[in-house]
């Protein structure tokens, strides 16, 4: 093991946001698991589902109506309707076992299996029921060849790869299992996350402050982002401004968990110790300590075999934008999903008021949303990084990137929702 180093601030080495997302990226998998379908949304998939019969299997009714032979119905028109013999109808889950001869046809419901001898479906509202007939329909307008079906495998062919591995399962997904009779599937294990806060200025938010302290939020809203990131969180006590008992516990939470991730202590101050206890962990690692981003400029990262350690700045503000834009998609990697886009903006919105900021610096700034005129408008919330107001009043985060001094008024930005 790496001897600690002496507790004496250095300065950072900001290095670009890309950079830190690719070196954020490099983590693997944590392993796999599996679980009852019933308990498979939301989980991640850790091995593609091939279709192992069509979907469908037989040649269906896509309408309510009348299976038919359409040779028998060219001349058809609302003028001159076309009689056939109603021989049976096929309902949900039933079948016909005969043969539809000319001149016949058979009710079917939509879903319903075609049966033998018919080649297309009339909807229903192109017949009428005569009167005095109880066996027959009228036929005001023929179908072509395969009008109204599903034909087998239409959906799905026989080895078809249905889902893809790495796709977090969405209630639809499971739809598709339970249809193909998957009942157990092949999972990413959840990535098991030690959180916890340092600092000698934080109490339990469950005690009255002494001057000088503050209530530790941190660690309670960094658990709830690794539990809605997809992830387990397990918050451990605050840790005081000491060196020797900050790395007993990373390195104690490390041997039982995927990753760790503190918050406080990454600046560069004499108190500030994360970098100095991370550096010391194992190799490889600290990989880096310092990113040119506003807020959150002193994150660190180390990965100790193939754990990563996050230490985030103390401010919760920082913290909360941090974890968005960078440990959110880490650990969506973690836990083995892939095609997560590093910092999602779906969103498109004006911006409020011109923006500045240095060319190499990438910003985040909290907006809440506004219409104006038919339009979505992004209005910058106030307040600094030690605030917690303005992320509580914010609608999403916009994302000002590297290679950008200036965003006029009203310009299009892309928005992250919160």
């Amino acid at each position: 093991m790496t001897p600690l180093p002496s507790p004496v601030g250095q300065p950072l080495h900001l290095i670009a946001a890309d950079e830190a997302r690719r070196l954020l990226r490099e983590v693997a998998p944590v392993g796999t698991e599996i679980v009852p379908i019933d308990r498979a949304a939301g989980r991640v998939l850790a091995t593609p589902v091939f279709a192992p019969e069509n979907a469908p299997r037989d040649r269906l009714s896509a309408m309510d109506g009348f299976a038919v032979r359409s040779a028998d119905l060219t001349a058809a028109s609302p003028e001159q309707p076309v009689p056939l013999r109603v021989v049976g109808t096929i309902l949900a889950g039933t079948t016909f076992d005969g043969v539809v001869g000319p001149g016949e046809a058979v009710a079917i419901v939509t879903g319903g299996v075609l049966p033998e001898g018919a080649d297309a479906v009339v909807m229903i509202e192109l017949t009428r029921l005569p009167p005095d007939a109880p066996d027959a329909v009228w036929v005001e307008r023929g179908p072509t060849a395969g009008a109204n079906l599903v034909e087998p495998g239409e959906d799905f062919v026989a080895g078809a790869e249905v889902l893809a591995g790495g796709r977090r399962l969405r209630p639809t997904d499971v739809a598709a299992l339970a249809a193909f009779g998957v009942i157990v599937v092949p999972v990413f294990r959840r990535p098991r996350i030690a959180v916890f806060s340092t600092g000698s200025e934080l109490c339990p938010p469950d005690r009255t402050p002494r001057r000088g302290q503050v209530r530790d939020s941190n660690s309670y809203v960094l658990a709830a982002e690794i539990e809605s990131a997809g992830g387990e969180a397990f918050r451990s006590p605050v840790v005081e401004d000491d060196l020797s008992r900050l790395h007993e516990t990373v390195a104690r939470l490390l041997a039982t968990h995927d990753g760790v991730i503190l918050s406080g202590g990454s600046s560069i101050g004499p108190k500030d110790l994360t970098g100095q206890v991370l550096g010391a962990l194992g190799a490889p690692g600290v990989l880096f300590h310092g990113i040119d981003i506003r807020p959150g400029k002193p994150t660190v990262f180390a990965r100790v075999g193939p754990k990563p350690v996050v230490g985030m700045p103390g401010y919760p503000t920082s913290s909360m934008v941090v974890f968005e834009a960078f440990v959110r998609p880490m650990l969506a990697r973690l836990g083995g999903e892939i095609g997560v886009v590093d910092f999602p903006a779906p969103g498109r919105v004006r911006l409020g008021k011109a923006y500045e900021k240095p060319i190499s610096r990438e910003d985040y700034l909290r907006v809440r949303l506004v219409e104006r005129e038919g339009e979505p408008w992004a209005e910058v919330v106030p307040g600094g990084s030690a605030a917690i107001s303005n992320v509580l009043r914010a609608d999403g985060l916009v994302q000002v990137q590297a290679g950008i001094t200036r965003v006029e008024r009203g310009e299009w930005v892309g928005l992250h929702l919160l």
